[in-house]
């Protein structure tokens, strides 16, 4: 069996009207509004420092074999997923036309070499990558028969424990929908809420006093604080019983994190923005969180399964991130949940879940609070290839 045919497919997605990522009335970067609903180009929200679409935006990779099966995978790319796309077309198609589509972990780190002498081991490099080797996987476990969780190792869990993301930046709307969620089934909830010390802290407050001790809550504060500023709102939200204070400081200021988790009694996680082992070795050398949060649509199955494996070897559990990531990267990441032993929780977007299901036929469905982990072969996804060109443009 040799591969065939890889594609990639850059998809575009209008929000359901009235989704949180949908809201906001955020100005874009060349000042047009972007209200309910509405497309614009790309924008910076107010307070924030990462651009945002109003589309749901991420990189799909169909891999065909000579034989006739195929798989699917994806690469996060939550703005200009035609950026990976052009990778996969024009580096990671070449180098996988005419391989043994079973040589996953080989096809990986043949096209991590690639690139890394020229100086891209990370960035929409290596989301490229991520999108074909969970292709990769998925078409393995099709022609086998057998989930994917069966081929990385086996199961650990018969369900996947979810919290789901709790936005708003108004204590009561944000109490409002955390009761919704909890009485969905949800035991944990995150919240993104402001940028200052003084509205993160009424947020929080208002969600833990409307659903109780008993659920898990979540803080997570986008990079925005520095160590200091850090440190004296996980103290705050330590009253208040937050089990974890999220990306506190920027991304490369690994003293900076290992500071924050050193003083805080309550738990540090981050991770999101990491890729690779490599990458992390250094992070969990300087202990620079108490949870690590990869996320399958950057590392792709075969690193994430290593980033995993690394971790346990630290005491450090591993609760995958999902952010902007659609309903493949949603799928590899309930597999890879299922295949290790230091699984925490794994991120999901409820009320944003149906808008990215939307070119699939069969998807993996949450039911009270958790993604059962079924023996539907590959990823335990059927999309619709008519709907997948119909929200996509070619790369």
């Amino acid at each position: 069996m040799k591969i065939s045919n890889v594609e990639a497919f850059a998809i575009k997605i209008p929000r359901e009207e009235g989704s949180p990522e949908a809201l906001g009335g955020a100005s874009s970067a060349t000042g047009e509004s972007a209200g309910p609903g509405a497309y614009s180009a790309y924008f910076i929200p107010e307070a924030r420092h990462a651009f945002k679409s109003n589309m749901h935006e991420t990189l799909v990779v169909r891999v065909t074999t000579d034989e006739g099966h195929v798989g699917y995978g994806e690469g996060q790319s939550c703005v200009s997923p035609e950026t990976p796309g052009t990778i996969v077309e024009s580096l990671c198609r070449p180098a996988l036309i005419g391989a043994d589509p079973f040589d996953v972990e080989y096809l990986w780190q043949h096209l991590f070499e690639g690139m890394r002498e020229r100086g891209h081991p990370t960035g929409f490099y290596v989301d490229a990558l991520a999108a074909c080797d969970i292709a990769l996987w998925d078409l393995k476990g099709k022609a086998l028969d057998l989930p994917v969780h069966k081929l990385l190792g086996g199961r650990f869990r018969d369900q996947v424990e979810l919290y789901s993301g709790c936005a708003g930046r108004d204590p009561d709307a944000a109490a409002d929908r955390a009761e919704s969620l909890v009485a969905a089934g949800y035991r944990g909830l995150k919240l993104s809420p402001a940028s200052d010390h003084r509205g993160t802290v009424a947020i929080a407050a208002a969600v833990r006093e409307r659903v109780g001790p008993d659920i898990a809550v979540m803080v997570d504060v986008h990079t925005e604080f520095d160590t200091a500023g850090a440190i004296r709102l996980g103290r705050e939200l330590e009253a208040l019983d937050v089990y974890w204070l999220e990306a506190p400081v920027l991304p490369e200021d690994l003293a900076g994190h290992a500071a924050v988790t050193r003083a805080l009694d309550m738990h540090v996680a981050n991770g999101e923005w990491y890729r690779t082992r490599f990458e992390m070795r250094e992070a969990f050398e300087r202990r620079t969180c108490d949870v690590v949060m990869p996320d399958i649509g950057r590392t792709g199955l075969t690193e994430g399964k290593r980033i995993a494996v690394l971790a346990e070897t630290y005491n450090i559990p591993v609760s995958p991130h999902i952010g902007g990531g659609g309903l493949l990267s949603i799928a590899a990441t309930i597999q890879l949940s299922a295949a290790i032993p230091n699984f925490l929780v794994m991120e999901h977007g409820h009320e944003s879940y149906p808008t990215r299901c939307r070119y699939a036929l069969e998807a993996p469905q949450p039911t009270g609070g958790a993604f059962p982990v079924t023996d539907a072969p590959g990823l335990g996804v059927t999309i619709d290839d008519d709907s997948l060109e119909r929200f996509s443009s070619s790369a």
